[in-house]
C-alpha cells in the first residue's frame, strides 16, 4: 500500500468527514480520497484503489461504498459545517441548485434510465441513458478569483417508471427533482441558521415552481430565479385602512403582463452590477407583484438585453435589483462545478452498478472537488500554478481547478520526500532527480 502524506489541514478535514461513518470503516475514506486525487486514465473505482496500492482486499472497499452512499446526506452536512467555519464570513449563505446527467452503459446499472440530454452536441442526441443528479453547491466570492462553487451533495433522481427495477432491499422511494432539491436545501438551511446566518437559494427557471418555492419560503429561505414571460403575476392587493370582515386579500385583482411591462418605454433605470467578474451597466425595471407559486409577494426585475428582455424574481420583496441580478449571475458557478467534476475528476466513469454505490462515488467526486478548493482558497496564485513552462498562456488568468489538484499532488509528494532521512537528501543529484520526477508525477 502506498503511504502518501497529504497536508495536515487536508488530513484533518478528511478525518472530520470520516467521523460521521462507522468507526470500523471510517479509516478507508482517507485512502479513497487520495486514490481519487492520484488516479490517472479512466477514473474507475479500480483506478482509485490502484493509485494507493490496494490490491488484495479491494472487495472490502467496494462494500464500504454502499454504507457511504446511505450516509451521504450526513457527510454533506459535516462538509458544510467545515466550510462555514473555514470560508464563510458574511451573514448570507448562497446555495445553488441544478441537475446534470452522467452517461452510463449497460442495462444492469441501478437507477439509470433515459433522460433528456441538455447538451445534444453535433450529433443532436436528444436523449441519453444514465443518471440524473440534483446537486447543491455553496457559492462564495473569492477575494481574487471571484465566484467559485463548492459542491456539497448530489441526489440521484430516478423516474417513477424505473423504480420497479430497483430491489426493495435498497429502500428507494420516488421523489421528484423539486422535492429532492427542496429537502436538501431545507436540511442545509437548518444548519446555516444555527450559525446565525440567512440562506438564499438560486435556481434556474425549471425549479421556480410551487413544490420548491412554497416550503422554502415557509422556513425563511429566499429564492432567486428566472421568471417565465407568461407568468401569472397579480398586482399587490389594496389594504383598506378600516378593518373589514373576512381574511384580507393575498393576491391582487389585476393581472400583470410582463411583455407589456417590458414594452412600455417608461420606468427604466441604469444600474451597475458585478456580473461574471466584470462591472456592467444594465438597463432594468423593477416592481412588486404577487405570485401564487411563490405563495405571496415577490420582487420582479426586468433586464433589457440586446437579444430581448430577461425576467427574474426574488421571494424577498426587500431585495434590491442589484442583489437579484448578481445572485443569478453567480449561479453560473454550479455549471463550472459540473464541468470540473466530470472533466477533471471523471464523474460518471466509475463502473459500479449498485444504486447506493453510485450515490457514493458521485458524491466522493463532489467532496474531493470541494476539499481541493478549500485547501487552495488562501494560497497565492504563484504557489498553485507556475506558468513559466507555458509562456503562451495568459499569466493573469486565475488557476484552474486542475491546477489546484496538481498543486495538492505536488505538496503531498513533497511531504513524503521531506520525511526521508537527512542522509538521502544530501546529494544534489538526488534532489534534482526528485524535482524532475515530481513534475512528471504531479
Amino acid at each position: 500500500m502506498v503511504r502518501y502524506q497529504p497536508p495536515q489541514d487536508w488530513q484533518q478535514w478528511v478525518e472530520w468527514l470520516a467521523a460521521g461513518l462507522h468507526g470500523r470503516n471510517r479509516w478507508r475514506l482517507s485512502l479513497m480520497f487520495l486514490g481519487i486525487v492520484f488516479a490517472r486514465g479512466r477514473r474507475t473505482v479500480t483506478t482509485w484503489l490502484r493509485a494507493v496500492g490496494i490490491s488484495d482486499d479491494f472487495a472490502d472497499y467496494y462494500y464500504f461504498l454502499q454504507p457511504l452512499g446511505r450516509k451521504s446526506k450526513e457527510l454533506a452536512q459535516r462538509l458544510l459545517a467545515l466550510l462555514l467555519v473555514r470560508l464563510v464570513s458574511g451573514k448570507r449563505v448562497l446555495l445553488a441548485v441544478d441537475d446534470s446527467p452522467t452517461k452510463r452503459y449497460g442495462p444492469h446499472v441501478q437507477g439509470a434510465g433515459i433522460h433528456h440530454n441538455p447538451t445534444p452536441g453535433p450529433a443532436d442526441q436528444k436523449f441519453l441513458y444514465g443518471h440524473i443528479w440534483v446537486t447543491i453547491s455553496l457559492v462564495l466570492r473569492h477575494p481574487q478569483w471571484q465566484t467559485i462553487g463548492l459542491p456539497l451533495l448530489g441526489l440521484l433522481y430516478v423516474r417513477a417508471k424505473d423504480i420497479a427495477q430497483i430491489p426493495n432491499k435498497h429502500g428507494w422511494q420516488f421523489r421528484t427533482k423539486l422535492e429532492l432539491a427542496a429537502g436538501a436545501v431545507l436540511r442545509f438551511a437548518d444548519l446555516v441558521k444555527t450559525a446565525g446566518k440567512t440562506v438564499w437559494a438560486v435556481v434556474d427557471g425549471a425549479y421556480a415552481k410551487r413544490p420548491f418555492l412554497k416550503p422554502l419560503r415557509a422556513t425563511g429561505v429566499m429564492v432567486v430565479s428566472r421568471l417565465r414571460k407568461d407568468a401569472a403575476l397579480r398586482t399587490v392587493p389594496f389594504q383598506p385602512q378600516t378593518r373589514q370582515r373576512g381574511r384580507p386579500r393575498k393576491y391582487g385583482a389585476k393581472r400583470i403582463h410582463l411583455a407589456r411591462r417590458a414594452a412600455h418605454p417608461s420606468g427604466w433605470q441604469q444600474l451597475e452590477c458585478l456580473i461574471y467578474s466584470q462591472q456592467m451597466i444594465k438597463t432594468i425595471k423593477t416592481f412588486l407583484a404577487t405570485y401564487r407559486p411563490a405563495n405571496g409577494l415577490i420582487r420582479v426585475v426586468i433586464v433589457k438585453e440586446p437579444q430581448g428582455c430577461a425576467y427574474f424574481f426574488c421571494t424577498d420583496p426587500a431585495a434590491t435589483p442589484r442583489e437579484i441580478i448578481e445572485t443569478f449571475a453567480d449561479r453560473a458557478a454550479i455549471e463550472q462545478d459540473f464541468h470540473d467534476v466530470k472533466e477533471v475528476w471523471g464523474a460518471g466513469q466509475q463502473q459500479v452498478r449498485n444504486i447506493w454505490t453510485n450515490v457514493a462515488v458521485f458524491n466522493l467526486n463532489l467532496w474531493v472537488h470541494t476539499l481541493v478548493e478549500c485547501w487552495a482558497w488562501h494560497k497565492p496564485a504563484e504557489e498553485i500554478c507556475d506558468r513559466n513552462d507555458s509562456p503562451w498562456d495568459d499569466p493573469p488568468r486565475r488557476p484552474s481547478h486542475a491546477d489546484r489538484r496538481k498543486a495538492l499532488r505536488r505538496q503531498t509528494l513533497h511531504n513524503e520526500y521531506s520525511s526521508l532521512s537527512a542522509a538521502h537528501r544530501l546529494s544534489s543529484k538526488i534532489r534534482f532527480l526528485y524535482e524532475r520526477l515530481l513534475q512528471l508525477a504531479a
